[in-house]
């Protein structure tokens, strides 16, 4: 643990209420206990923020999270509380929101999503002390696809025929073709003023730290939540 940059660091757990696909997901039982509770432990257990924060539109959420030592200072408006506000939106609207209604500002920000029980403080802080040591916007975990993306298939059309979309790699071997990887769906480390600068999570500054596959589960419905589950007894266990 470096800790090479000893400023002001806020962590932001946006989670409001409302999800469809699974009800309640945000604060649902997750081997014992609510699935957000990881989040917020692990993020005070890393001793890297000034303070955790939870925001959210929900009196039951926020509830929760003072339960397992988060503060909700205010609430998240209506206007980022719906299916088509982004991450970028909620982070922006908290920062400013601590300038103007607390006076407090922050030279990083840590987005950790309530549904990341694989998140853990080692990978919290190799990223941080990245972030620090290249002087980097943003920097996230990221993962391998298990499969070659450039061999994808897609329906052609109605009659049910299907095709590569890049038929150019069809004889290619996969051992021959570059990897590629996708957003770990955990975390993301922020320069707040290059952020305010250019709200994207994404920029021609970010970095990544690489995760295995078996530390990282997308949870969009209660199958995945189960692999989720399975996921992370294997883990424990070894």
């Amino acid at each position: 643990m470096l800790y090479l940059n000893i400023m002001a660091n806020l962590c932001i757990i946006p989670a409001r209420g409302g999800s469809k696909r699974i009800p309640n997901k945000n604060i649902k039982n997750f081997l014992g206990k609510p699935i957000i509770a990881y989040s917020i432990e692990t993020a005070l257990k890393s001793g890297l923020f000034d303070e955790v924060m939870v925001s959210t539109d929900s009196a039951e959420i926020a509830d929760v999270s003072r339960e397992f030592g988060a503060i909700v200072p205010f609430n998240r408006s209506g206007k980022n509380s719906d299916d088509y506000a982004t991450t970028s939106d909620v982070i922006l609207e908290v920062i400013e929101s601590y300038k103007a209604k607390l006076s407090r500002e922050f030279e990083y920000v840590c987005c950790i999503y309530p549904t990341a029980p694989f998140i853990s403080v080692e990978n919290l802080t190799k990223a941080y002390d990245l972030m620090c040591l290249e002087k980097r916007s943003t920097v996230f975990p990221t993962v391998r696809y298990a499969y070659p993306i450039q061999r994808s298939l897609k329906w052609s059309d109605k009659l049910g025929n299907i095709e590569f979309v890049w038929p150019e790699y069809a004889q290619t071997r996969s051992q021959d073709l570059d990897e590629r990887y996708h957003d770990a769906g955990q975390f993301y480390w922020i320069n707040v003023d290059k952020f305010k600068s250019q709200p994207t999570l994404i920029s021609e500054n970010t970095s990544s730290i690489l995760m295995k596959e078996i530390e990282v589960q997308d949870i969009d419905n209660i199958s995945d939540w189960k692999i989720a589950e399975l996921k992370y007894e294997a883990l424990r266990s070894s």
